[in-house]
């Protein structure tokens, strides 16, 4: 097997599950197989796919992000607050709440290269902190009912004529498309893998090792209250409980999607199959009816834990080749 192939298995194996799942419940239920559920993909899953993009740049280069969750309920509930209740505009509500989100990932990102401390550590308080932060400025949701903001949610783009993409999904293909194109074909990215690949060899080749790592966390911090702006969007509401659990399902959809959990390797349209076979894996349950939702949660554990596996079986055979 070449390195070329070997590198892109992951990915490949990712695209022939998602196939697999659509392809069976096309065949099991009547009308499954439509361009409206495949426009469901991306509507329902919006949020979780605008932070998993971050995450993705951050676990390229050998960190993890457990604050995003956090940093996406503080972003609701910051922005649906100042502007219902403190009679502030959308527009600055939203780029303070973006603004701090991420100055936060950030921050993080300093303190975990110059400091040396584990991503692990850092962003587990940070996500303490922020969650923290969220419940101090209210405890309850709040509904927004200011007319531009009802407008922003009234936005769609058509496709076909027929097939409607509401702004959270137009969101969703926006911050997809940077973020493979940031990933994959400019230095930023390269220098991503690289230091997820091996940080002192990076230090060596004379790589931004330190700015590098703190704009990764940066944008991460971003997409994170831009992925909490999302689901204000969708249910017209900030709530301080949101995101509660969404660090760990955004993990997952990275790592499901064949990036290498230790850094190094991965690909950006890796992550979007990972959130289209989360997503799948929810309609074929809603379809479905008798299914419980936990099932959900099962099928993305036994997928993780198959990724994690195939991850290290390649790393062996790549060590083994190069010894």
């Amino acid at each position: 097997m070449n390195t070329l192939l070997r590198n892109r298995l992951p990915q490949l194996t990712t695209a022939v599950i998602f196939l697999l799942l659509f392809a069976v419940a096309s065949l099991r239920y009547d009308y499954f197989f439509s361009m409206r559920n495949v426009s469901s993909l991306f509507i329902s899953n919006g949020s979780l796919g605008v932070i998993a993009v971050g995450m993705t740049l951050v676990i390229f280069a050998g960190g993890i992000d457990l604050s995003v969750g956090a940093v996406a309920g503080f972003a609701s509930i910051f922005i649906t607050t100042m502007v219902q209740t403190h009679g502030w505009h959308p527009i600055p509500a939203m780029l303070v709440g973006l603004g701090v989100g991420v100055a936060f990932g950030a921050s993080m990102g300093a303190m975990i290269h110059y400091f040396k401390q584990p991503a692990f550590l850092v962003t587990l308080a940070g996500m303490f902190f922020a969650r923290g932060c969220a419940f101090w400025i209210s405890e309850s949701s709040v509904t927004v009912k200011h007319p531009f903001f009802l407008y922003l949610t009234d936005i769609k783009a058509q496709l076909g004529g027929t097939i409607v993409h509401p702004l959270p999904a137009i969101i969703f293909f926006i911050v997809l498309a940077a973020g493979y194109l940031v990933a994959q074909f400019t230095r930023f990215g390269r220098n991503l893998l690289a230091i997820g690949g091996s940080e002192q060899s990076a230090l060596l080749m004379g790589l931004p090792v330190g700015a590098t790592k703190i704009t990764a966390y940066a944008i991460c911090g971003g997409t994170a209250a831009l992925g909490g702006l999302v689901n204000t969007f969708i249910t017209g509401s900030g709530n301080c409980t949101y995101g509660i659990g969404l660090e760990l399902d955004a993990i997952a959809t990275v790592v499901i999607g064949g990036t290498l959990l230790t850094g190094g390797r991965g690909h950006m349209s890796g992550t979007l199959l990972g959130v289209l076979i989360v997503g799948t894996i929810q309609l074929i349950i809603a379809f479905d009816g008798t299914l419980n939702a936990a099932w959900t949660r099962i099928i993305t554990g036994v997928l993780l834990l198959a990724f994690i596996l195939l991850q290290r079986l390649l790393l062996r055979a790549t060590q083994k080749r190069m010894a």
